[in-house]
This record gives structure tokens, sequence and C-alpha cells, in this order.
């Protein structure tokens, strides 16, 4: 069932609010969990959902994304009509790039119309969650829409500000709402619905839709490219998060909108029953992670103290060498010298941590070396003279910062 899909997945966002770590990859490609990056739960769902023939619109600083593609997901034999392919914008439909998720689409058309695909999924690559596809794709056959939209409960794991849905008791699509700048918006009702990013077209109805569509920048793409055809078209919707589906229905589901919400994502990994579950044996999340030797904790060359890490994510190559690591996520080749403490913070690829050095609650990008004996995490006016810190007092530390 699946083949009759064709998939693109947009991941051509900058995604400003988690500046600086945005501000040389692109959203999609931005590390999570220690070892993944963003765009892996969106294609792990495309594999274990069947789903072989996906392409993934790029766009703002799109090189270590492709790279990623390239050494991660080169999974796909092409003679069998199997694909995971990088699309940059390529302005085949007039001078400007992508515009929009709408206007992405719009800019490559024709590889939908040379697809034999009779459905195209439609998937966010900048959102953590997992969901199989297929069950989605099925219900949207079964209903004979022209298109349908994953759903979820504003309330759930996971939320923030997404356009919200009104729907009938069938489940049929009667309007979408972008969200209000409202300062202090009243809590969602507990039956309130909000989109995520997923929907199933029928293809033909989607070339009709870019048919009467113009030039132009759009922002979300059920508000500005589906609620204006509601009037007449058959549309429903998915409840992501039910019991169809062989994937933990966990309903957990992140957007990542802010430097907060992805430090809290991120820690909440290390709860002893984590809102999102990356143990499921049978719906594992691919990535590319280099051939290093396993993490270990050796004592201080200097003290002899033993290294130590508690309640932390530590991916292969991290050496804690007489220092202390506390609530962290630890990326590949970390090193944490002798006499440093390190607490709740996220240490990506190649960080070192001179000796006596001290972290809490920080984010240090990738090829950071913190010198002995400082301190950064407490002095909020001291940190926020030399780095970006958090409305929630989260302590950035950007990529290529020099001491």
């Amino acid at each position: 069932m699946p083949s009759r899909t064709l998939t693109l997945v947009l991941a051509a966002k900058r995604g400003t609010g988690l500046d600086p770590l945005t501000l040389h990859r692109p959203k999609a490609a931005v590390p999570f969990g220690g070892k993944f990056r963003v765009i892996d739960f969106t294609l792990a769902n495309c594999l274990h959902s069947g789903l072989r023939q996906v392409l993934v619109l790029t766009q703002y600083k799109s090189h270590s994304l492709h790279k990623h593609l390239r050494d991660g997901w080169s999974i796909f034999n092409p003679e069998l009509g199997d694909f995971i392919t990088p699309v940059p914008a390529q302005q085949r439909e007039g001078l400007n790039w992508y515009g929009g998720p709408g206007d992405a689409i719009r800019q490559n058309r024709y590889l939908l119309e040379r697809s034999a695909a009779s459905e195209v999924l439609v998937l966010a690559g900048e959102a953590i969650y997992r969901m199989d596809y297929a069950e989605l794709i099925r219900a949207h056959r079964e209903s004979g829409a022209q298109v349908t939209l994953a759903v979820r409960g504003r309330r759930e794991p996971g939320s923030s500000v997404q356009p919200l849905v009104l729907a009938d008791q069938d489940s049929r699509i009667l309007g979408l709402t972008a969200p209000q700048p409202d300062p202090a918006p009243p809590p969602p009702a507990d039956d309130a619905l909000a989109t995520m990013g997923v929907y199933c077209f029928d293809k033909s109805w989607l070339l009709s839709v870019l048919d009467q569509a113009g030039e132009g920048p759009d922002e979300d793409l059920g508000v500005d490219w589906i609620a204006p055809h509601l009037g007449t078209a058959l549309a429903y919707g998915y409840r992501f998060g039910g019991e169809r589906g062989r994937v933990t229905p966990d309903r957990y589901w992140c957007d990542l909108a802010s430097i907060d919400a992805y430090y809290q994502a991120n820690m909440g990994l290390l709860r002893a029953e984590p809102p999102l579950d990356l143990y499921q044996a049978d719906w594992n999340i691919r990535t590319y992670q280099g051939q290093y030797p396993p993490a270990r904790t050796v004592p201080g060359a200097v003290s002899g103290t033993e290294g130590i890490f508690v309640n932390s994510m530590l991916a292969a190559g991290t050496v804690i060498s007489g220092g202390g690591v506390n609530h962290c996520i630890l990326f590949t080749r970390v090193g944490v010298r002798d006499g440093a403490i390190v607490d709740a913070s996220i240490l990506f690829d190649g960080v070192v941590v001179g000796e006596g050095a001290h972290l809490r609650t920080c984010i240090i990008e990738k090829d950071v070396r913190i010198p002995p004996k400082e301190r950064i995490g407490f002095d909020r006016k001291q940190d926020q003279e030399r780095f970006t810190v958090s409305p929630q007092g989260v302590v950035v530390v950007p990529k290529g910062y020099r001491f």
C-alpha cells in the first residue's frame, strides 16, 4: 500500500526560535537526544511505515543536512524505485526561493506529475514524534477524503501553539484557524485539536489546488492552502496517538519552537519514565554516527579521582576523566577533564570541558573548548554579556566561540 504514496518531507526552515543553534544549519539538522538529528524521527517513521519514495525539500544552509542524509540515509536501492533524495530549491517556477511550505510544493509540482503515486504524504521534518504513517494512509483511503490531516490534542505532551482544527463528530474538518498573537491566550479546552504538519493528499486534488495557487509566501500549509477549500473539499482528521498503528501511542509531539522547548525535550529523555520512548525495539530511530570507541570514565591524571556520571546519556567516544556529569546529554567525542563538573547540560559533538570548569543548565555547541576553571550558568548577567540566555535561564554557547 505505501508504495502508491510519494512522500515530501519539508526541511527548508531555519527555525529562528532555535537561534543560535540554527545559525549554521537548518532546524531539521539540529542535534537531538545524544546521537540523532531532528529529521531522523520523521525519516524513521517513513522507514517503519514502508514508505520508500521520499523527497526531502531543503533550502536554508543545507550542507550539513545533505551530508547527514548521505551518510545516514542512503539505504534504499534506486534500481528498485526506492529513494530518499534531497531536493534543494531550484527556481523552476520563477526566480524566487521557497516562500513557505505550500510554495515549496508548488515549485516542485513536476515531481508530483511524473510520479505514479496516487497519494502525496507531506511531512514536516522539524518535529520530534513517532507515528505509523501507513495507518494514516489507510484511514485516508477508507474515508475517501481528498485530504487527511493528522491532529492532536492541545493538552498532550510537547504541545505548542499550532493552528486549531474544528471538526465534527465524524472527524470531518470544518475549519482551520491560525494561532492568534495573544501574549496570554486562554488555556485550550480539553478536546481542542491542533495540526501537527502531517497531511495526506489525493494527488489529483493537490494538483488542482496548485493550479489555483499563485506565487507568493505562505506560513502554514493547512491554514493557507487547505482552509480556503474546505467548503468544497472532503477533508478529515486522523487522531494522532490512537490505537491504530504499530508504534507505542505515547502521543508525544514537539516542534522545538524555542531554546527552552528544545532543552526541556532533551531533558525529558532522562526521566525514569520519559514522555518519548526511544527504546521500543521494533521502532528504533535510525541515524548516522561515526565509528568511535565506547564511552568510558577514567580517573583524573592528576587528582586520581574517578570520573562519574549520574542519570545521563553518553554517546560513543566520550571520555570523563576525573570529572563529574549529572543529568546531562553528551554527544559523541565529548571530553570532561579532571575536576570539571557538568550539571543539567547538553554538550554537542567534540566539546571539551577543561580542568576544574563548572557548567550548569547549558547547551554547548559543536567543538567548543571550555577553558579550565571557567564557570557558565551561575551569573546570569555575566552570561548574557557573552552568550544567548533563554527566558528560563538556559545558556547557549554558540559554535565557533573562542574564550
